[in-house]
């Protein structure tokens, strides 16, 4: 048995070659939309055949099993499951910025339900793919022959309107994907018109006019780096968050409403990830979640639970969840067959150079129509003018029609199409009226080559048609904007992003125990009361420092040698009201002797000109604050000190802020922030106030206007006094009495700077008992005097520290100071937690309390 011939060919060829027909087949006639009219050839021939089915948007609905047919029949010779899905696609309103297709019946949901088999729904082009064929019987586009050479359909639409922009594109070929985001009409129609009219326009110019992606389901656009490098590039990512708002639920609770979601993100999906992650502790503080979505718009309601921060929670939901989402943009099309990555010009240009062609072949055709029709009336009016001769010819022709014809284009000099014309004309028409008639038509019809002929000879002409074509579109499709714009970035999440800024209480024992607590876990008590239990501390161990701040403000932690370190709020340990919290060695690199011996909060978002630092001999020292903006984690040198001398202050302050130190013997001074040079970070200070012998400084503040010097001793008396009683001096000097120190109040142990949105203050023992009252309660007295008391203490313990809130004013539920209270406070002292001798040992070091920064 003979095979024939037999080629040897080499294996490797021939599956190259085998692999790049099949690679060029699916790039250019299945996976990537055309530049001209941003249809992919399956799209192409579904609308196709609607059209030639007389499917139009004007037309009945018809069952999509017969498009379907039709299509498959005619023109795509693959399955039916992509032809269907293709054209439910179209029909999707969440799924194509402007719908091609009108459907009628189930065309699934964006749940990604199925859509209902295509024998029960029906369809039929939408108002806005008329445009994309309109002309198409004009010989604008060019046809090739179907599958079969039965008949012919066209290689790309006339595309009246920029579709490939509108409805962007999504396909992966092979070696290459396209990822086209939609946009609003508007917009691209206004964007090309300014490059007609400003050829060398640049993408930057064009981007201001078209600002961005506008997605079918809305949501909101993070930033606009992203726009810009796919516009400029022709790729980039783009942040896409769902729209979501907060209202206050049933019982109290807060609740997030979520309106819109990212592109092509599925909403049944999306509600289950959140309801696991939520099962599953990953997002803390919700309580519910369900989709109360109807035909009036989607609505998923994210009930959260009564202590819960909804900025913190939304951060979680954007963070972990597809609420928000990145398009990843790859502006990739075929242009004259080939694929290639478009900047936004390009698109607008391609659009631009499309239609003219379309136009010129559309006068053309026009133009050659009415020639012909010239031609005939030509004729026509020849006939007229030789009426009796003509029909005696006529009349006395014994010849076939064909002769006839033959002998009346010799006779009158006419050609055989007038000579059929006057044959075919009825009689009628040799009325006088008709011949009127024919001759305004005929000057019609020269006034209509006159203008084809001047489209023809000048291409401004053309654009001006496009421009007023883009004019009607915006009228009859234009609509407003649905996805928004912000300007600020998406980037990475940080751990703030996640954490409420609540208002807490930071405290730091003399051992070196810090910890954080929400303020309001401290409840408002009379003045006089005797606190509650605010940490245990060891039986050698007093708290130092207390701090109110908010959890995303930074804490700069300077010690006795002079050095500085930093740390967030949120990265300190929150534990229970009396746990002793966690060794700050553990979170700053602080070596073993050395003590954090001042506190300062920096604000998020709230600039300072200077740091201001003291010593307990009275040096002071100013440096600009930009030197403190990064801290490593191994510290920085804030101060040059002396040896016997260690750093117990430190404010943040302003050009036109006045200085106010307090010695421990009641002796204050005050002093203008202007008054001292700007030193460096390393070097050392200058005298701020001469001290008594044995006296030292135990506090620093900033003296403003209308303020208070709210001071504490160590037997907890205090009182409030207005800082114009203080006079500002030259610094160096002895300063004036503030307070009068007897064995009765003891030292001052803390005093700090009040106005009036301080609302309660905070005052903590050695021992570790804290006490919150009203600061309106506290006397206001003068500066020679004594104060009352505020707060009774045990046996063998002293104040060491005070701070105030500015936040919401604590009710004082059960803080009536009477015996009763007396007597349940005393119950809480009880439970105070001491540690046995010798567990984590430190070495006891004296210091002195120094003033917090205030809030």
């Amino acid at each position: 048995m003979e095979l024939g011939n037999i080629k040897t060919v080499s294996i490797v060829e021939e599956m190259t070659s085998a692999y790049l027909d099949y690679s060029m087949s699916v790039i250019v006639s299945r996976a990537l939309p055309d530049v001209r009219d941003g249809l992919k050839p399956v799209h192409r021939r579904v609308l196709y055949a609607m059209d030639q089915m007389g499917l139009q948007s004007t037309k009945a609905f018809r069952k999509c099993a017969g498009t379907v047919g039709e299509v498959l029949k005619s023109y795509h010779p693959h399955g039916d499951v992509a032809v269907y899905d293709s054209l439910v696609r179209m029909a999707q309103p969440w799924s194509m910025r402007y719908p091609l297709v009108l459907g009628q019946g189930n065309f699934g949901s964006q749940d990604d339900d199925p859509p209902a088999a295509m024998r029960y729904t029906e369809a039929k082009m939408a108002a806005i793919a008329d445009e994309l064929l309109r002309d198409i019987d004009k010989d604008t586009v060019d046809f090739i022959p179907n599958y079969d050479n039965q008949t012919i359909e066209p290689t790309v639409m006339p595309a009246r309107l920029p579709n490939l922009l509108l409805n962007g594109s999504t396909g992966i070929a092979v070696g290459m994907a396209t990822n086209i985001p939609p946009h609003n009409l508007v917009e691209v129609c206004n964007g090309i018109i300014y490059l007609i009219d400003n050829p060398d326009a640049t993408t930057e110019d064009l981007s201001r006019i078209v600002r961005g992606p506008d997605f079918p389901t809305g949501g909101i656009i993070q930033g606009r780096e992203g726009i810009r490098n796919t516009y400029a590039n022709g790729r980039g990512r783009i942040v896409v968050r769902a729209r979501t708002r907060i209202e206050e639920a049933e019982r109290g609770r807060m609740s997030i409403i979520v309106t819109e979601l990212p592109y092509q993100v599925n909403k049944a999906e999306l509600v289950k990830k959140i309801a696991e992650m939520t099962r599953d502790k990953k997002i803390d503080g919700i309580s519910e979640v369900r989709d109360e979505s109807d035909r009036q718009g989607m609505r998923v309601y994210i009930e959260l639970k009564r202590d819960a921060n909804p900025e913190s929670v939304l951060n979680m939901l954007y963070k972990y969840t597809a609420m928000q989402s990145a398009f990843n943009a790859n502006m990739l099309a075929l242009v004259d067959q080939q694929p290639r990555t478009l900047t936004l010009k390009a698109f607008l240009q391609h659009h631009i150079n499309h239609r003219e062609i379309v136009i010129t072949r559309r006068t053309r055709f026009e133009l050659a129509k009415a020639e012909a029709r010239k031609h005939i009336l030509d004729g026509f009016i020849i006939a007229y003018n030789n009426l009796d001769a003509i029909i005696k010819t006529i009349r006395a022709s014994r010849q076939a029609e064909a002769a006839l014809v033959t002998e009346l284009a010799q006779k009158f000099n006419l050609s055989e199409v007038q000579s059929k014309a006057i044959l075919d004309m009825r009689l009628a028409r040799l009325a006088a009226l008709e011949h009127q008639k024919i001759e305004e038509e005929l000057r019609e019809v020269l006034k209509n080559i006159e203008y084809y002929r001047m489209l023809l000879a000048d291409v401004r002409e053309i654009r001006k048609l496009i421009k007023e074509d883009l004019q009607e579109l915006k009228e009859k499709y234009g609509d407003e904007r649905r996805t928004d714009i912000i300007e600020a970035e998406a980037g990475e999440f940080k751990a703030e992003d996640l954490i409420p800024n609540e208002e807490v209480v930071v405290t730091l024992t003399e051992k070196g125990y810090i910890k954080r607590l929400p303020s309001s876990t401290y409840r408002a008590q009379r003045r006089g009361g005797r606190g509650i239990t605010g940490m245990a501390t060891r039986e050698d161990d007093t708290v130092r420092h207390l701090l109110v701040a908010h959890s995303h403000d930074s804490l700069l932690f300077f010690t006795d040698r002079g050095r500085v370190f930093q740390l967030k709020v949120y990265e300190l340990p929150d534990v229970s009201r009396t746990a002793k919290g966690e060794h700050i060695i553990n979170l700053i690199s602080i070596e073993q002797r050395e003590r954090v011996t001042a506190l300062v909060c920096v604000p998020k978002g709230v600039s300072r000109d200077f740091m201001i630092v003291a010593t307990r001999k009275g040096e002071v020292k100013k440096t600009a604050m930009d030197e403190f903006e990064v801290v490593r984690r191994s510290g920085l040198i804030a101060m040059d000190l002396e040896e016997d001398d260690e750093l117990i202050g430190a404010r943040l302050a302003h050009a036109d802020d006045d200085v106010l130190m307090v010695t421990a013997e009641g002796q204050a001074i005050r002093f203008t922030v202007a008054e001292l040079r700007s030193a460096s970070r390393t070097s050392g200070g200058v005298r701020g106030i001469r001290l008594a012998p044995g006296d030292m400084v135990v506090s620093l503040n900033l003296a403003t206007r209308d303020c208070e010097l709210l001071v504490v001793t160590e037997h907890g008396y205090g009182k409030r006094t207005p800082i114009d009683e203080y006079p500002t001096h030259n610094r160096g000097g002895g300063g004036v009495i503030t307070a009068r120190i007897t064995e009765k109040t003891g030292h001052v142990a803390a005093a700090r700077m009040i106005n009036e949105k301080d609302n309660d203050l905070m005052i903590i023992t050695a021992g570790g008992i804290v006490i919150r009252t009203d600061v309106s309660e506290i006397w206001k007295l003068g500066r020679s005097t004594q104060g009352h008391r505020l707060m009774n203490l045990a046996e063998d313990d002293s104040v060491v520290a005070v701070a105030t809130t500015n936040g919401k004013k604590l009710d004082s539920q059960n803080g009536n100071g009477n015996g009763d209270e007396a007597e349940e406070i005393g119950s809480e002292l009880d439970e105070v937690d001491t540690l046995p001798p010798g567990e984590d040992e430190a070495p006891i070091v004296d210091a002195e309390e120094e003033q917090d920064e205030d809030i």
